[in-house]
């Protein structure tokens, strides 16, 4: 939860100007031998092998592009045997003998190794003083760990290995901003904009942060606290279009409290309107049970 699936994500948009070009692959559901064909594909003759294999297919299809092995640690020691292959020469033969180019594809591999042992050594700031020592100590303990799970001719077919450091609370402020830009996207299409005040922005903050699962938990707070809330404010029809929604912190500083930004709510607004339209109350016409001649003639009269 610190980022590393989005630094994929954000590479795809700068080199390829789409999110499309990311080609993500989640290594866990390679843990056992007999999926590892599923890869390159199935050889002639096995059910499926027309299919292609699921990164070599993907590849061919899209041969620039940013490949995203998540969580490779969770792969069978096989996968590591395949992937040779593509990190020194940037070929992999599929299943039915085509030779698939990954030249012009970056590969980045992200895993969790080390993450207990980074905890036992401590946090690790972002501070000038701390960045130095602190860092050293993180990447050696973690190099350490990758050499007693990979072999040494896989990791020397790696190129670099970023250490990301863990998340600090400024850092879910700032997430919090780029969560909230996608959310403006969407409800902008129903002709509304959001305004947070800065008190409900430390609320989410408060409930999104965990030093241990980074960023995760902000994600689920959002939708808990913000979206739901808000999307059932919005089916009541509470708010007209083109309205400014304002998010506020509740008394009980538990919620949120969602209204327009003149500090009305919807549905006041609505009852007034359909008061407005009701006519003025006057004396009821007398009942009479013959009928009303509305003739030309009568008017006249």
């Amino acid at each position: 939860g610190v980022g590393k699936t989005e630094l994929g994500k954000a590479l795809a948009r700068f080199l390829f100007d789409t999110e499309d070009a990311l080609v993500r692959i989640d290594m866990s559901e390679y843990m056992e031998k007999f999926s590892v064909s599923r890869l390159v594909g199935a050889p002639p003759g096995y059910v499926g092998y027309e299919e292609g294999g699921q990164l070599t297919e993907k590849v061919r299809r899209k041969p620039y592009s940013v490949v995203l092995l998540d969580e490779i640690e969770k792969a069978h020691p096989d996968v590591f045997n395949i992937l040779l292959q593509v990190l020194d020469d940037g070929i992999l033969t599929d299943g039915l003998g085509r030779r698939v180019d990954f030249k012009n594809t970056i590969l980045i591999m992200t895993s969790n190794i080390g993450a207990r042992e980074i905890k036992k050594i401590g946090t690790f700031g972002f501070g000038v003083q701390e960045k130095g020592d602190s860092y050293k100590n993180m990447k050696k303990t973690l190099e350490d760990s990758m050499k007693r799970l990979f072999n040494p001719e896989f990791l020397n077919r790696i190129d670099d290995t970023i250490v990301f450091h863990p998340l600090e609370r400024e850092h879910i402020l700032e997430i919090i901003d780029i969560s909230l830009n996608k959310l403006l996207e969407r409800i902008a299409n129903l002709n509304l904009s959001l305004e947070l005040t800065p008190e409900a922005r430390e609320f989410l903050a408060d409930q999104g942060y965990d030093p241990d699962f980074g960023a995760r938990p902000l994600r689920r707070a959002v939708q808990t606290y913000l979206e739901d809330p808000l999307a059932e404010e919005i089916i009541r029809g509470k708010f007209r279009e083109n309205s400014v929604v304002r998010v506020i912190l509740n008394e009980e500083k538990d919620g949120f409290i969602f209204e327009a930004a003149d500090g009305s709510n919807g549905n006041e607004q609505t009852s007034a309107t359909s008061d407005s339209q009701e006519p003025p109350a006057d004396d009821p016409a007398p009942e009479s049970d013959e009928p009303i001649n509305t003739s030309n003639e009568e008017l006249k009269n």
